[in-house]
């Protein structure tokens, strides 16, 4: 069985290192490159987990968040919120919005990892129906 992750990041750079990182890892990676694909690819994948960059392009990461946690198909597919900003304010912002986890840049992957697979398991035990 195969965890897809979706992994929504504008970022050349970042979207290149971490979902090497996480294929590494054992995880498959599909990639979003602004807010509004990530919900629309959210919505057709169902991916096991999203990583949502806050900082997005078309639409930012805190309203995609919102638009998946309020439609029934994807509300329960867990999200960490990713941000270079690391601000209190920045965290309960993205919590509002519904993300389940918040992590900052760089990225400390086994942090990461960590949170990963904490989410996976407290939200079911690994891919949602029809992911494997």
């Amino acid at each position: 069985m195969f965890t897809t992750i979706l992994l929504v990041e504008d970022n050349e750079l970042n979207r290149d290192m971490l979902s090497r990182r996480l294929e590494r890892k054992g995880y498959v990676i599909k990639l979003a490159v602004d807010g509004a694909q990530g919900v629309s690819m959210a919505t057709e994948l169902r991916p096991a987990l999203i990583l949502m960059d806050l900082s997005l392009p078309v639409m930012d990461g805190w309203e995609a968040t919102r638009r998946l946690k309020g439609n029934p198909e994807t509300a329960a597919i867990p999200i960490i919120a990713l941000t270079a900003h690391a601000r209190a304010e920045d965290e309960k912002t993205a919590r509002d919005a519904g993300a389940n986890d918040f992590d900052t840049k760089p990225v400390d992957l086994n942090r990461l990892v960590g949170k990963i697979e904490h989410l996976l398991t407290t939200h079911g035990t690994g891919p949602i129906p029809g992911n494997e």
